[in-house]
């Protein structure tokens, strides 16, 4: 019987990401916001997708609503489950960017080693690390949510902030300091300096 000659990888005859960013007239990039709960990472991520569509840009946000209710809804919160939520995450971050999108992925990822790893599954060229920084004071102020309160009434454990740390970045490609500005001025910030990141 003959060998058979379709499980060979095609990679070289599929459309290449030059192809796919020049017809997006965008380069593809993955802008990581990271910070704590409350810190108002989703609703820059969320503002900013919306400005840069209205400006000719093709984004796309990645958040824990669309990520842990269907590609990661069988992943829990232990330290195993969080660290493979964030590759599957990077993972799906880089397929999009060699696809020629902006990605918007607002994760709050509180270690460095966490997101290191997810730079190097994304490419460290593709991964842009936004620093969405509010003072645990004023997150737990904000706690749209109510975690906060769960958190230190002990109904979740491991709660970043509380009694799972959270590292800041060392050195972000921009930190957002959300108690200092008001949203629009953040959006504003972060859309100005992502500007000359994804223009061909």
């Amino acid at each position: 019987m003959a060998e058979s000659t379709n499980i060979h990888p095609i990679f070289d005859r599929l459309l290449s990401r030059s192809e796919r960013e020049e017809r997006l007239g965008q380069k593809g990039k993955v802008l990581w916001l990271t910070g704590l709960s409350g810190s108002g990472k989703s609703t820059i991520a969320q503002h900013l997708e919306r400005r840069l569509f209205e400006n000719g840009y093709f984004p796309q946000v990645l958040d824990g609503d669309n990520i842990r209710s269907g590609i990661n809804k069988n992943l829990g919160f232990s330290v195993e489950d969080r660290t493979e939520n964030i590759r599957r995450i990077a993972e799906v971050a880089r397929l999009y960017a060699h696809s020629g999108l902006i990605i918007l992925a607002s994760f709050i990822s509180p270690t460095r080693a966490i997101r290191k790893m997810a730079a190097e599954i994304i490419g460290e060229k593709d991964f842009l690390e936004i620093f969405v920084n509010a003072p645990l004071e004023e997150c737990e102020r904000r706690d749209v949510k109510g975690l906060y309160q769960k958190a230190r009434s002990g109904q979740i454990k491991g709660f970043t902030g509380i009694d799972s740390p959270y590292e800041m970045p060392l050195e972000p490609f921009l930190e957002i300091k959300t108690d200092e500005l008001s949203l629009a001025e953040g959006v504003e910030l972060l859309y100005q300096k992502t500007l000359p990141e994804i223009q061909l």
